[in-house]
């Protein structure tokens, strides 16, 4: 208990500048031992200040009378009485069972949409290379990314393209950029898209998708609303993702996804959940199968989570960079592209 009273006051001065509502929040758990004692059913690696953040916001979005709800500013509440440390503290409390369920099953999951911007100066340099591009987005959530083609993008400087507007789909991302990346005049080719996920979100799934909102943060409003139109666009489209393992399930889609065009492989902040020798084993995957046929793959994941990826080894860079690692008869190359923020924000070329 020691412990993880710990790590509630810990995210508290971290946070509290960057995410003023959990941070208050946090301070006052640290001191609430009936709260803390909600995650004692909680697997350890998943004992952590946010899964019961998570949890409450959950249960939250479905009670949005609540007086709780009034202090979360992506419910967009007026006026919010007494004190939103109390109200959370009652709140989880007077729900305990549904709290411990959603502490014991469930783990924090998150798939932002403007991690898109990760993709889009690799996808176009390999769109100018070979043309029509088949995507393999592995550890796809709810498969959100796999909406790349139909999402506009508004990068400074570069300007926006993206597909018209008379389909219904209305969802801009933007980037800021810094450096000289190959700005693109139109949208990469993506002309087909899979995911793996092995635990994925059916976006058709009320309950499934209020765990994907739960799990953003509310003081970031932009993005929860970003979320949800990512969400409804998904529902008009048929977004694929299997169930499968990365490193066990990789090489039957990539080969499905050779009948469509070049395949490539994405990963974005999903190899860091993997231990150490499953990356491994999911490099050695890749290798295999780009000794016999060309293969590309965007890595957008940070090196100091993820040392045993191409180009990472030595580096214990925080930061997210991105790079490209390519298979052309047999050999494989690695690039480093930039550095960029964790939700996409901006990308700094050639850091």
């Amino acid at each position: 208990m020691d412990d993880l009273a710990r790590r509630f006051a810990e995210f508290a001065r971290a946070f509290e500048v960057g995410a003023p509502l959990y941070a208050r929040i946090a301070e006052r758990v640290a001191r609430e031992p009936e709260v803390l004692d909600l995650m004692s059913v909680t697997p350890e690696t998943q004992r952590v200040p946010v899964l019961l953040f998570a949890s409450a916001h959950h249960l939250l979005l479905a009670e949005p009378s609540h007086p709780l709800a009034g202090h979360y500013p992506n419910l967009d509440r007026a006026n919010p009485e007494g004190d939103v440390t109390d109200h959370f503290v009652d709140f989880v409390l007077s729900r305990p069972e549904p709290m411990r369920d959603l502490l014991a099953t469930r783990s924090t999951q998150t798939n932002e949409i403007g991690r898109c911007n990760w993709f889009m100066f690799p996808f176009w340099l390999l769109d100018q290379e070979r043309g029509e591009l088949a995507h393999v987005d592995v550890g796809s959530s709810a498969g959100l990314n796999q909406l790349f083609s139909k999402l506009s993008f508004m990068h400074r400087p570069g300007g926006r393209i993206g597909p018209s507007r008379d389909d219904g789909d209305d969802l801009t991302i933007e980037c800021d950029i810094s450096g000289n990346p190959p700005i693109p005049t139109r949208l990469p080719r993506v002309v087909w898209t899979a995911g793996i996920d092995v635990s994925p979100i059916d976006v058709r799934d009320d309950d499934e998708v209020r765990w994907l909102e739960a799990c953003v943060w509310p003081d970031q409003v932009e993005r929860f609303e970003r979320l949800r139109r990512a969400i409804a666009m998904a529902r008009r489209h048929d977004i694929e993702v299997r169930t499968g393992d990365a490193v066990n399930d990789v090489a039957d889609v990539i080969e499905r996804a050779t009948n469509h065009g070049h395949p490539v492989v994405t990963t974005s902040w999903v190899l860091n959940y993997l231990p150490a020798e499953r990356r491994t084993a999911f490099v050695d995957e890749l290798d295999r199968i780009g000794s016999s046929m060309d293969l590309s793959w965007v890595i957008a994941e940070s090196p100091h989570e993820t040392p045993e990826l191409p180009g990472h080894a030595g580096s214990d860079e925080l930061i997210t960079v991105i790079s490209l690692v390519t298979w052309r008869d047999g050999a494989r190359d690695v690039k480093r592209l930039a550095t960029t923020h964790p939700h996409g924000h901006w990308v700094n070329w050639g850091a």
